[in-house]
C-alpha cells in the first residue's frame, strides 16, 4: 500500500472536524447498555429507525436486569418493524439475561467479551468500546469503508482490512473522533449513490476517481 502523507491526514482533521465539532453517535442511548442494543438493532438498519424504537424500548426496558425480565414475544412487538427483528430480538433478549447472569448486569469494556455475547460482532464491540468507554478503536461501518477507500486513505476490499489500515495512519488521540468525520461525512455528503462532491470541503484531496 502507497504511503499516505501525514498532511492529508491533518487536513481531514482539522476540515472535517470543523465541519463536525463535538462528534458523536446520532444513535439515542442513556446507558452502555442501551447503547449495545441499539448497535445490534443498527445492524441493516438507519439510526433514525432505530431510535424510534428504542424511545419505546427502553421505557419499558432501560436496563438488562429489566429487559431479561421480558418474553420473546414482547421484545419482538417492540423491534418488528426492523430488518431481521427476530433474531435481533432473540439475541436482545439472550444478552441481556447474560449480562445479568454472569456481568452483574453491566457491560464488558473488552472486544472480547462484547464478541462473546450473541449478535455481537466486531462492528457492534468497536461502537460500544469507542462511545461508551472511549477506546482509542475504529468501528468500520459502509460508510467509513466506502468514504475512506474513496479519499484513497486505504485500498482494501473489506472492511477489516479498513480498519486494520486506518489505525496504522490515524494518530491514536484522534481515532474515537476521526470515526465520526468518516461517517458522518459518508451519511451526508460523500453518499454511495450520489455523492455531492461539489459540496464536498475535501474533494481538493480526495483520489475518487468519479467525483464531479
Amino acid at each position: 500500500m502507497k504511503q499516505i502523507p501525514e498532511e492529508k491526514i491533518v487536513f481531514l482533521n482539522e476540515v472535517l472536524g470543523n465541519k463536525y465539532p463535538n462528534p458523536k453517535s446520532e444513535l439515542q442511548y442513556e446507558n452502555p447498555f442501551q447503547l449495545l442494543v441499539a448497535t445490534i438493532l443498527a445492524a441493516q438498519a438507519t439510526d433514525k429507525q432505530v431510535n424510534v424504537i428504542t424511545r419505546e424500548l427502553f421505557r419499558s426496558a432501560p436496563d438488562a436486569e429489566s429487559m431479561s425480565r421480558m418474553d420473546l414475544d414482547t421484545v419482538k412487538g417492540f423491534v418488528r418493524s426492523i430488518n431481521y427483528f427476530n433474531n435481533k430480538a432473540k439475541n436482545i433478549l439472550e444478552v441481556s439475561r447474560i449480562l445479568v447472569t454472569n456481568y452483574n448486569g453491566n457491560i464488558p469494556d473488552t472486544r472480547e467479551g462484547l464478541e462473546s455475547l450473541p449478535g455481537v460482532g466486531r462492528k457492534t464491540a468497536n461502537v460500544v468500546l469507542s462511545n461508551a468507554f472511549h477506546q482509542a478503536v475504529m468501528p468500520v461501518d459502509t460508510h467509513v469503508h466506502r468514504v475512506s477507500n474513496r479519499i484513497g486513505l486505504v485500498r482494501t476490499d473489506k472492511p477489516e482490512q479498513t480498519e486494520t489500515e486506518l489505525m496504522k495512519i490515524i494518530p491514536e488521540a484522534w481515532v474515537i473522533n476521526f470515526h465520526h468525520y468518516l461517517l458522518l461525512h459518508g451519511r451526508y455528503t460523500c453518499k454511495a449513490k450520489k455523492p455531492e462532491c461539489p459540496h464536498c470541503p475535501v474533494s481538493s484531496i480526495c483520489d475518487y476517481p468519479s467525483k464531479t
